[in-house]
């Protein structure tokens, strides 16, 4: 089994480095998006530079809501330890 995958790992990367060019050959090197001038990419820039920071924003927001979370979930802890003898039970 071991020789089998040996041999069959260099064949798959050499099938798929032999028939990479042809994957994107059929609309003459353009990509999936078509002609891409200054404007497309003018734009791209623009996206990107307007999606990071808003990223960065809605993350920080998420794991500020996660920590006052955890925080509250370690108050309780705390105060239920200190309390336990108020409880009662066996």
């Amino acid at each position: 089994m071991r020789r089998l995958a040996a041999r069959a790992v260099p064949f798959a990367l050499l099938v798929l480095l032999v028939l990479a060019p042809a994957a994107s050959a059929h609309n003459d090197g353009r990509g999936f998006y078509g002609a891409t001038d200054d404007k497309v990419v003018t734009d791209a820039g623009f996206i990107l530079i307007a999606f990071f920071p808003i990223f960065i924003l809605l993350v920080s927001l998420l794991q500020g809501r996660l920590e006052r979370r955890k925080d509250a979930r370690k108050a309780a802890a705390k105060a239920q330890a200190k309390n336990a003898h108020l409880r009662g039970g066996w």
